[in-house]
């Protein structure tokens, strides 16, 4: 029997990291900036590999915080490549945590990026076949 859809990660685990303090508020929750850097960072990696080169973030949709990431957590960042176009790619990002360091796994957000394949002067190229 399949699993439920929040259960298991979809896509590639691409980055993992520790929330700190210092990523935090006052209330011991991580910023949502902090955790949407990261995810940003995850995909760039799929993406630049994807383009052989250079990769700029363009748009950034549905972004949905789910639960909150607290200090401690283990960030896990699973990247899915969901289609490439001529000069673009768009990646399923989803953001799961380790709480306390256990086998406990949440997920937290996920967010629809799309990156655009871009040469040394900063313009559009088109990404090469696979």
């Amino acid at each position: 029997m399949p699993a439920p859809a929040d259960t298991a990660p979809k896509g590639e685990l691409t980055l993992r990291t520790l929330a700190m303090p210092r990523d935090a508020n006052t209330n011991g929750d991580i910023f949502g900036g902090w955790v949407l850097s990261q995810m940003d960072m995850a995909a760039g990696i799929v993406a630049g590999a994807r383009a052989h080169g250079r990769v700029a973030t363009v748009a950034i949709d549905a972004m949905k915080f789910i639960r909150p990431v607290k200090v401690g957590d283990v960030l896990c960042i699973y990247v899915t490549l969901a289609r490439v176009g001529r000069t673009s790619m768009a990646m399923d990002i989803e953001a799961w945590v380790l709480r306390g360091r256990q086998d406990m796994r949440e997920k937290v957000t996920e967010a629809l990026f799309t990156f655009v394949a871009i040469d040394e002067a900063g313009q559009p190229r088109v990404v090469p076949p696979a």
